[in-house]
């Protein structure tokens, strides 16, 4: 196909859908989750409001979409992840956190969005609806792969609160990166994710990454 060719009507709907996507989760970031509004969203992707509510309706439909995209973006990141790594469990691991601060979900944009969706009491129902079984997988996941990885190692380490840690901990340096007041670079948030692994799982991990064997 001829690449100034314009897109097809579906594709170019579907295009537009996400460029507002985009406008939404940068104006979350800026403004935060109760001060968004749709007319902020038609400024920031230099549209008309009427465009935006052509497309989304309401406020809250917008802002269901957009976490909805958000979501299925995280959970296509570490599984992509997974599906790329070599399969032993030291391996899986190390592909689940360096998923986690890959600049396609880790950026200060993204990150601030994920905060404000945390962060607000009314947001939290709507999080549940359209992420809780999402979360639930990558638990499982995040389970058996320590599972594994424990039996491999012969450490005596419980493999939910092992996951359980490993979460907080990304979490945790999801946040610091958001508030700290002394900025620092995703190699430092990732040798702090490896020596949190490295505590449970010296024998696979140092503070440096995955020890290759």
């Amino acid at each position: 196909m001829n690449s100034s060719a314009p897109l097809p009507r579906k594709a170019s709907r579907e295009h537009r859908r996400e460029q507002l996507i985009e406008a939404t989760i940068s104006t979350i970031a800026r403004r935060g989750y109760a001060q968004t509004t749709l007319s902020d969203v038609a400024a920031a992707a230099g549209v008309s409001h009427g465009l935006v509510n052509f497309h989304f309706q309401s406020k809250e439909r917008l802002l269901a979409d957009t976490l909805r995209f958000m979501a299925e973006e995280y959970r296509h990141n570490w599984e992509t992840a997974l599906a790329e790594a070599p399969k032993d469990p030291g391996s899986q691991l190390n592909a689940l956190i360096l998923a986690d601060f890959n600049q396609i979900v880790s950026t200060p944009e993204r990150l601030a969005a994920w905060c404000a969706f945390w962060g607000e009491a009314q947001s939290r129902p709507v999080y549940q609806e359209q992420c809780g079984a999402s979360d639930l997988d990558y638990i499982r996941v995040q389970e058996s792969i320590c599972e594994r990885l424990s039996a491999e190692g012969g450490y005596a380490t419980d493999a939910q609160r092992a996951a359980r840690v490993l979460r907080t901990t990304s979490e945790g340096v999801w946040l610091d990166l958001m508030f700290t007041t002394e900025p620092y670079t995703r190699d430092e948030a990732l040798n702090t994710m490896y020596f949190c692994a490295s505590a449970m799982f010296p024998r696979h991990f140092d503070e440096n990454g995955l020890i290759r064997r």
